[in-house]
């Protein structure tokens, strides 16, 4: 898979691109990162990048001239902005573009990007959450994160992608590893009693709790979901 990710500070990516599912990835031919600076289409000798706001108003607005150059040899690809007004990101989101071809990530920063380039370049917007941070790059590195883990042949048990947290409308359940024993607190018995049924049911009963306590929006669209069979535990 391909990923282009269009950022003023393409340095900071440098360290996350190399380590651990990311950089083995890239090692073995899976992800193909390309940085694209934007400033190389700056314009004037500072390779200036944003300007005040028609109509007033505090802080500086990304213009779009700069970016629909650097937009423009990814033409055939996804392009996504990285934006405080975007669409919550989704494991659904993350799932889609792994299926999908090439996508680009467009780092927005300032009071946001002009208008006219997200309407003629831009094919979706998506936002980390509903906060404001410096710029799009935490989210960029969030997606290639999540895209990545994704990928066939990237993690070694693909089961695990498969029974994680958001999977089936459900958090994932609580984990337990060696020792079985620690301060004072011990490992729930039935996962010590090889019953693999029994098991099941707790991961199952334990999923929907902790979905029920810690996210009602998702417990609400789990239990009013049509009827089907329960995910495995």
């Amino acid at each position: 898979m391909k990923i282009s990710v269009i950022t003023m500070f393409p340095e900071y990516f440098d360290s996350p691109l190399e380590i651990s599912l990311v950089g083995k990835a890239r090692e073995r031919g899976l992800l193909e990162v390309l940085l694209v600076d934007l400033r190389h289409w700056g314009r004037g000798v500072h390779r200036q990048l944003d300007d005040a706001p028609f109509g007033g108003g505090a802080g500086m607005v990304m213009m779009a001239e700069p970016l629909a150059e650097a937009l423009a040899p990814l033409r055939d690809t996804h392009r996504v902005l990285l934006s405080p007004s975007g669409a919550p990101l989704t494991q659904e989101t993350l799932d889609r573009w792994a299926r999908g071809g090439p996508l680009t990530l467009v780092c927005g920063r300032y009071e946001g990007v002009d208008q006219r380039l997200i309407d003629r370049h831009i094919d979706e917007e998506v936002s980390l959450g509903d906060y404001v941070l410096l710029g799009g790059e935490v989210g960029a590195l969030a997606i290639i994160e999540g895209v990545v883990r994704l990928l066939p042949g990237a993690v070694g048990n693909p089961e695990s992608t498969r029974t994680e947290s958001f999977r089936d409308g459900l958090l994932e359940e609580p984990q337990y590893t060696r020792p079985a024993e620690f301060e004072g607190a011990e490992v729930p018995e039935v996962l010590l009693s090889g019953n693999h049924a029994r098991i099941a049911e707790w991961r199952l009963a334990r999923r929907r709790e902790r979905t029920r306590l810690r996210r009602p929006d998702l417990w609400a669209a789990y239990v009013d979901r049509p009827r089907q069979e329960d995910p495995p535990g």
